[in-house]
């Protein structure tokens, strides 16, 4: 009986397996080449149908779904032994399509660290900014040079509650000045400003619109509710390994094999990306081993070195109305109001994210009674976390109204007026991991983010949340207009002392939704490295990674812009590859 010979249909140029922010970048730039066949494999369903989506207030609709990976964290030690919900955008433009919208590059020192070919903080910055149509606004103070004006990714600043105006003075007379488009420059690590948001005329812009609206393209085939089992790895001429297709699931449960000439890439995030490795066989040996899977590569690297922004939430409650947004969803039946806005207009408060006012901080001058901190080992010309002082130690932002993860449902009702600071971890010393729980690629790998495993990181983060507080309480547009804590009983208004602050955040220190490093780059002394500088798997031809996965250090921003940077750099260093071969 004569073998099977595979549809034409199933051969492709370059194949990218995950259709979110990065994996979308990718395909639509690699298509740019009229004479290239691109497949983009989605585990998900296209985003096309999801108002929840498209309308950047509706993102929590998109969680605790098929909509959503549902990965949860085993407990875990730094954090009282809690597990925590790891929500990811499951559609395509992954998570583009459910974050906070926000554009926070992070510092050009940050990626100056990774000391990596071609991924210098000015080189990287351009490739951010590449994405991007900027969009500003008559009261904002726009750094021109630091945008883009020409990318699928439409971009606006956003217009603050008066709650958020309040939160600003209050940042500016605690120390942190006003510097409207800092989170775009990379230059400023301590201040106040404004940032940017992927949300463009009320409706949010996303990873998907590289390869759908104004630029879908008859070369790309997306290839929805598929999931990527594993990367077929053949021996070349040589002996050496060369990836040749993706094994995958199809929405009927049948498994399917599509082949690809040039290279496949894979884009399913900082931990779908390194489940994707394991269950190809490429990672650490002895893992690989305990689940029967043939190690072909043994690369130790694979699912470690995980990071994330540990954040806290703080609730505040004021009697003052007219300054939050929370009238606009809890109160009577003023929600149908408001969706009834969006759907009409576009506009309100379904049209943007709740998210108001940020800062940058540097902590050294209030860490400097810290006997921890003075007598911590530091290289030259840094801090204990390893930053210099062109680095915050961390990030400070708030919301308009009352929300958050789902932990957050004591909803003020009532006529109740509710806001938060959020205090975010930098630079945290902390290392969690990515492992495989069986070979079924319809199992979520477990994500053990290991928040708070350091001693440092809690006493950072708890500082943190003690200058937060301050800045509240004391501040000059707050101090007046808090009556208490949210809920009333947390009582964590009161805290003066960092040792108040410990229980707190232990109890209440999640995620940011910022995963990275577990495929990481590095040099190639490094033996924990993954990748090369040109995202390429080490002992494989024709296999790449571009997403957060590959970041060697976590930058002190938010993931999203350097999704798409990373992206753009990818389908950059594909073409050359071509060219060249």
């Amino acid at each position: 009986m004569g073998s099977i010979q595979p549809s034409p249909d199933s051969h492709y140029d370059y194949i990218v397996c995950g259709g979110g922010t990065a994996g979308c970048v990718v395909a639509g730039r690699l298509a740019e080449d009229p004479n290239v066949k691109v497949l983009v494999i989605e585990a998900g369903q296209h985003n096309k149908d999801l108002e929840n989506v498209h309308m950047a207030g509706g993102w929590s609709n998109n969680f605790d779904k098929e909509t959503d990976w549902n990965i949860i964290t085993p407990p875990m030690p730094g954090v009282d032994n809690r597990q925590v919900k790891l929500s990811r955008g499951r559609f395509l433009g992954g998570c583009s399509g459910c974050n906070g919208t926000l554009c926070i590059r992070g510092s050009k020192q940050d990626y100056d660290d990774w000391g990596l070919d071609g991924w210098s903080g000015e080189e990287f910055f351009k490739y951010m900014r590449k994405a991007e149509t900027f969009h500003t606004k008559p009261w904002f103070k726009a750094d021109e040079k630091s945008h883009g004006y020409n990318g699928p990714l439409h971009i606006e600043p956003h217009d603050l509650a008066p709650i958020s105006e309040l939160i600003m003075d209050s940042f500016v007379d605690k120390g942190l000045p006003l510097d409207h488009d800092m989170f775009s420059t990379g230059e400023t690590p301590h201040g106040c400003g404004h940032a940017p948001r992927t949300v463009y005329k009320g409706i949010r812009t996303t990873g998907a619109d590289f390869i759908t609206k104004d630029y879908a393209r008859p070369n790309i085939t997306i290839k929805t509710d598929t999931t990527v089992d594993k990367i077929v790895l053949d021996r070349d001429g040589a002996g050496g390994l060369k990836a040749t297709g993706v094994v995958v699931v199809n929405a009927d449960g049948a498994p399917e094999t599509l082949y690809a000439k040039k290279e496949i890439v894979i884009s399913s995030g900082a931990y779908c990306s390194p489940a994707v490795l394991l269950r190809s066989g490429i990672g650490p040996k002895d893992e690989l081993e305990k689940l029967g899977i043939p190690c072909q590569v043994d690369l130790p690297g694979v699912g470690k070195n995980l990071m994330d922004h540990a954040i806290v939430f703080m609730f505040y409650e004021t009697e003052k109305e007219g300054l939050t947004n929370d009238h606009h969803v809890y109160h009577g039946d003023n929600l149908a109001k408001t969706y009834q806005q969006w759907k009409e207009n576009k506009t309100g408060f379904l049209s943007t994210f709740p998210f108001g006012a940020f800062a940058f901080a540097r902590l050294d001058d209030r860490l400097a009674d810290s006997p921890l901190w003075v007598n911590a080992p530091r290289e030259p010309g840094r801090d204990p976390m390893g930053l210099t002082p062109k680095q915050p130690n961390i990030e400070f932002f708030t919301t308009e109204c009352y929300g958050g993860p789902k932990q957050y449902n004591r909803f003020p009702v009532d006529n109740k007026h509710v806001f938060s600071m959020i205090a975010e971890l930098f630079a945290p010393k902390s290392r969690g991991s990515v492992t495989l729980k069986s070979k079924d690629p319809l199992e979520n790998p477990i994500v053990d983010c290991n928040y708070l495993a350091d001693e440092m990181d809690l006493l950072v983060l708890t500082e943190a949340c003690r200058f937060g507080n301050e800045i509240v309480m004391e501040g000059a547009g707050t101090k007046d207009i808090v009556k208490g804590s949210w809920p009333p009983e947390s009582n964590h208004h009161t805290f003066k002392t960092r040792e108040d602050w410990i229980p707190y955040v232990k109890e209440h220190a999640t995620t940011c939704y910022h995963a990275s490093g577990t495929c990481a780059m590095g040099k190639a002394d490094n033996a924990n490295a993954v990748l090369d500088e040109r995202l390429r798997v080490r002992g494989v031809a024709g296999l790449r990674v571009a997403d957060c996965s590959v970041m060697p250090t976590l930058h002190g921003g938010h993931t999203q812009m350097p999704a798409y940077g990373i992206g753009e750099k990818a389908a950059d260093l594909i073409k050359e590859d071509a060219r060249e071969a």
